[in-house]
């Protein structure tokens, strides 16, 4: 029943500007046959359910004839019919009953559910909603059903295995940190050229990242705060994902690296229910990495040592020499990441109304702490609301939603991650007996001191936007979309005088404190015409708008060193220096007119057409407007009849192709402008200017031209459905910066080059439903994705700056190497192939050897099993990729660092083995060896991986248990388990000193409230 209820506003609006081109039809032939009609039709009432409750939207037609009707939102319904008509009754997910009008004059129907018409799910392409069925383009997406059952705070997490052609990386275990997305690969060179589009309830929602480099780099080091925080999941009904260009050319230049449509919760006509999500978790590393013991550790310096000419060891080899105690062992990883961290979740909710009003309301409270050593804690709160009305007479109609969410990280000002795994292993302990941070004598730097400095940000985010519609003649209605979109970010990072050895004898004099403010606002308006009729043989629908789009974003960055006292650190007015290291107002401006005609025959026959014509700010006169457009069509061969009787078995089949071209301005404004900056430098008194980039106004637009080709097929009343998609989108006018000689003082210039960049690959997705009883049913589905990125074309790009980064019939994320022979037996240094035979290896001349880093397929297993009142979940992700094993550790074997078991000969001498010689760093050819060795593919090996990335567990109590509340009980888990043979900590984000994505274990329960 919850399908049936969806927007079921929505559905009689459009069935009713369909039937108004029948009404019309059915007049006309009425006039040609007035004898037929006066004498034998009459008025036929009656009403439509599905025994349980009343159906609007129903269509009702005279078969053989045009006259048709609708029931209205109680399920009534009146038509003109003769006794010898036949009466067709049709809904979406019921099955189609014909009835003879016969000489009654009232009837009451009951339809059937039909488990094949349930596919048929009306999905948001963004401007438009289309059945999945009818579709020309391909939209992959996810409900609250299956975001509800994780437990995650990013949307993006929600999203991992589930969607094919969507890959999606975590790139920190550390709270509120980011997310990498793309969608059918990476068209740009720029790596910040490949974000989505995302739109949040109709409203364009940034996905500029606002913190500050100087705040985060060391505790969130790959991309700083995710702005995807700012969305609640608890809020979100569902995610679409437009990947081709019949979906995504409607949005133009915003469409070209995919768009995220989010769509959050909507009320639910029916009487007021109250609803109760409380959820608490445990979160932990999933596994460590396997480091040298103390023994191994102490036999390794003491060889590096030696064999660095040492007979001695030096005073200062404090881990060696006996200074440290020599027996001592520490599992540092445990002891500075092997925390728990607890999480806690309360989402509470209210909605109902009935069919002309109705209303949501919802708040949630989320806490995560890290498993870092200290009392830090990532908080979020949010609010949401949402509106819809629906006037009497169906015409007028407003949809109108809030989304409000506060977030407050208190984090560590560094990642402790590195740390665990490089300091050694016979290291001091961290606190000496009166609870103070030991330092021995100042021979070590207390990992616990770095826990002084913190890291801070508050963040707000405000999505308010809506629509309002009229129908202004039967198949034309106006609508209007509004938005507004508001983010403030206020982070601070102290570093006080605490965090360092008090045998320095420094005072809060060298106590710094960095505040970073961001505050951006945008509007947005897109007023709309809709128009539906029937024309010929099938059906037009004709849409036109415009669109009206402002961001304006203010930054201020500001650090201040010197304070009198620790305890004024945090005001900046205390400081005794202060230093303004950005301070910024940026505008962005966007302007577009978009139209789509959509034509279907029979729904069997289908073409989709989209244009826009996009204008951007970001490029200078004369090319800051293009035009982009796409092409889709379908067959649904299934309907055909020839075909349901020769392969009865055979219940849906459609073939969809589509070509397009989209466009990019990801760019950053100001680009095409001589801009200038402020130096910081005084001279006489003033703070002077200096030029920042070159004028050029004649770059213009990335374009991305795609094409696809797909089958859609569902066996067995759609008990199996398997879709194969083929794409290939090249992107090409790359926008970069074209690198300049030294002597215009400037090192490039923003141009489009003349590269192109090319992503296939093939999409499949099967979902089936094997066993479906009255106690028990199984469903799963698997999604694969086979993709392969390349440069196709880079003229002169030997002669480039990018020689040494791209190969052309290579993909982008390529990595040129050294490729590594082995253990020289000779020097017993790492070696390395002689591409040019002169006897000597030297970059870039031997650098050659390419490794692609780029997944060559990624996936996901899902599986649903219920029995009477339990539900079982899980999902598998697998990927297959190469990445950076345990050995690339950055730091020399036989330094002052431990380092991962790999590196340990196992007892024989260094340089004998598959390890060079070990060095304390002394012999000058071992740390060249190791520096090519750490650029050379011997760091590169396999790290793909299978994850049982999510599991949930429920138990629905029984409803003569509670007469007033449904409740259940839920156990969630995310990623419980990796099978891989990585060598490393983590093969998703593969970085070292990085905390790697955490395994999470919860437990909750649901309550609603019966009315």
């Amino acid at each position: 029943m919850k399908f049936i209820s969806y927007d079921n506003g929505l559905r009689v609006l459009f069935y009713s500007l369909v039937l108004a081109a029948f009404h019309c039809s059915a007049l006309a032939r009425a006039h040609a046959s007035p004898l037929r009609v006066a004498y034998f039709q009459q008025t036929i009432t009656g009403t439509v359910s599905n025994s349980s409750d009343s159906l609007p939207g129903v269509i009702i037609m005279v078969k053989g004839t045009q006259r048709s009707t609708i029931s209205d939102a109680d399920g009534r319904f009146s038509i003109a019919a003769a006794n010898d008509e036949v009466l067709v009754f049709s809904f979406t997910g019921y099955k189609t009953i014909e009835v003879v009008a016969g000489a009654q004059s009232s009837l009451n129907i009951t339809l059937q559910e039909d488990s094949t018409q349930l596919e048929e799910l009306t999905i948001n392409a963004g401007y438009y909603s289309v059945k999945q069925k009818e579709s020309t383009g391909s939209i992959a997406r996810i409900t609250s059903k299956d975001i509800e059952k994780q437990p995650v705070a990013n949307p993006l997490a929600a999203m991992q295995g589930r969607m094919a052609g969507v890959d999606i990386v975590q790139s920190t275990g550390v709270p509120g940190g980011n997310f990498s997305i793309r969608i059918r690969g990476r068209n740009s060179l720029r790596d910040n050229g490949n974000e989505p589009l995302y739109i949040v309830d109709g409203m364009p929602f940034s996905s500029d990242n606002l913190s500050s480099v100087n705040a985060t780099q060391s505790i969130l080091q790959n991309g700083g705060i995710s702005p995807l925080n700012g969305i609640n999941p608890a809020n979100i009904e569902s995610i679409e994902v437009l990947k081709d260009a019949d979906a995504t050319a409607i949005y133009g230049s915003r469409g070209a690296n995919g768009v995220v449509l989010i769509t959050t919760r909507k009320g639910k006509a029916g009487q007021t229910t109250f609803n109760l999500n409380m959820m608490t978790g445990v979160s932990r590393v999933t596994r460590f990495q396997k480091l040298m013991n103390t023994q191994q550790y102490l036999t390794m310096r003491q060889e590096a040592f030696a064999n660095d000419g040492f007979t001695e060891l030096p005073s200062w080899a404090y881990d060696t020499n006996g200074t440290w105690d020599r027996d001592r062992y520490t599992d540092w990883q445990k002891e500075l990441i092997g925390g728990t961290a607890i999480t806690k979740n309360m989402n509470v909710g209210v909605s109902g109304g009935n069919e002309q009003t109705k209303f949501t309301l919802g708040g949630t409270l989320y806490s995560e702490a890290t498993v870092f050593p200290g009392d830090f804690e990532f908080r979020k709160s949010s609010f949401h609301t949402n509106i819809s009305h629906t006037s009497e007479d169906k015409k007028f109609r407003a949809d109108l939603s809030a989304n409000y969410v506060l977030s407050d990280n208190n984090l560590p000002g560094t990642d402790l991650t590195y740390k665990a795994s490089t300091l050694p292993p016979n290291a001091p302990r961290l606190y000496n007996e009166d609870g103070s941070l030991n330092w021995e004598n100042s021979t070590w730097q207390n990992p616990l001191a770095t826990l002084e400095q913190t890291y801070l940000s508050k963040a707000t985010n405000l999505t308010a936007g809506g629509f309002l519609s009229y129908a202004l003649v039967k198949g034309l209605s106006f609508k209007t979309a509004l938005g507004y979109t508001e983010n403030h970010i206020t982070e601070t990072r102290l570093s006080p005088i605490s965090m360092y050895d008090p045998a320095f004898g420094l005072t809060s004099a060298s106590s710094q404190s960095l505040l970073n403010t961001v505050k951006q606002e945008s509007w947005n308006v897109e007023p709309q015409l809709h128009y539906n009729t029937l024309l010929g043989i099938g059906t037009l629908d004709v849409l036109a708008g415009m669109t009206f789009q402002q961001r304006e974003t203010e930054l201020l960055e500001i650090i201040g060193t010197g304070f009198s006292t620790d305890n004024l650190i945090t005001n900046l007015a205390a400081a005794s220096a202060l230093a303004i290291t950005a301070n910024d107002i940026t505008m962005y401006k966007y302007n577009a007119v978009f139209g789509r005609i959509n034509y279907n025959i029979d729904s069997k026959y289908i073409v989709n057409l989209t244009a826009r014509r996009d204008g951007s700010s970001r490029f200078g006169d004369g090319k800051r407007f293009v035009n982009f457009g796409a092409v889709g069509a379908a067959w649904l061969f299934g309907s055909e009849t020839f075909l349901q009787k020769a392969v009865p078995w055979l219940s849906y089949g459609k073939l969809r192709t589509s070509y397009g071209i989209t466009g990019s301005d990801q760019i950053g404004d100001y680009q095409y402008l001589n801009t200038y900056g402020i130096t910081g430098i005084s001279y006489q008194g003033t703070i002077g200017l200096q030029p920042l980039r070159l004028y050029n106004p004649d770059f213009s637009w990335e374009t991305n031209k795609k094409i696809e080709a797909a089958l859609e097929t569902g066996f067995l009343n759609d008990r199996i459905m398997l879709n194969i998609a083929y794409y290939r989108n090249r992107s090409s006018s790359q926008l970069v910066g074209m690198p300049l000689s030294t002597v215009t003082g400037f090192p490039s210039v923003q141009a489009n080059l003349d590269a192109t960049v090319q992503n296939s690959g093939w999409e499949f997705e099967l979902r089936a439903t094997p066993f479906k009883g009255k106690d028990f049913n199984w469903a799963t589905s698997v999604n694969l994705t086979v993709a392969k990125n390349k440069l196709i074309a880079f003229p002169n790009l030997e002669g480039s700056g990018y020689a040494q980064q791209y190969v052309v019939g290579q993909p982008l994320d390529i990595r040129k190497l050294y490729h590594y022979t082995g253990i020289n037996p000779e020097t017993g240094l790492y070696s390395f192939q002689d591409y040019n035979g002169d006897g000597m290896i030297s970059y870039p001349s031997d650098s050659k050897y390419t490794v692609s880093l780029a997944p060559d397929f990624f996936g996901g297993l899902q599986n649903n099993v219920t029995y009477k009142n339990w539900q079982l979940d899980f999902l598998f992700q697998f990927v297959k990729q190469k990445g950076y094993n345990a050995t690339n550790t950055g730091a020399i074997p036989g330094v002052g660092v431990n380092q991962p078991v790999e590196i340990s000969n196992n007892g024989m001498p260094s340089g004998s083995g598959n390890i060079q010689l070990y060095t304390a760093g002394y012999n000058s050819e071992a740390v060249t060896a190791f520096n090519r060795y750490t650029n050379s593919d011997g760091v590169i090996s396999d790290a793909s991986y299978i994850r049982l990335k999510n599991l949930s567990l429920s138990y629905s109590l029984p409803a003569a248990w509670n007469k007033y509340a449904d409740c259940s009980i839920y156990f969630q888990g995310q990623n419980l388990l990796t099978i891989t043979n990585f060598k490393g900590a983590d093969p998703e984000n593969q970085m070292r000193g990085s905390l790697p994505p955490l395994r999470v274990l919860s437990m909750g329960v649901r309550l609603n409230l019966k009315p």
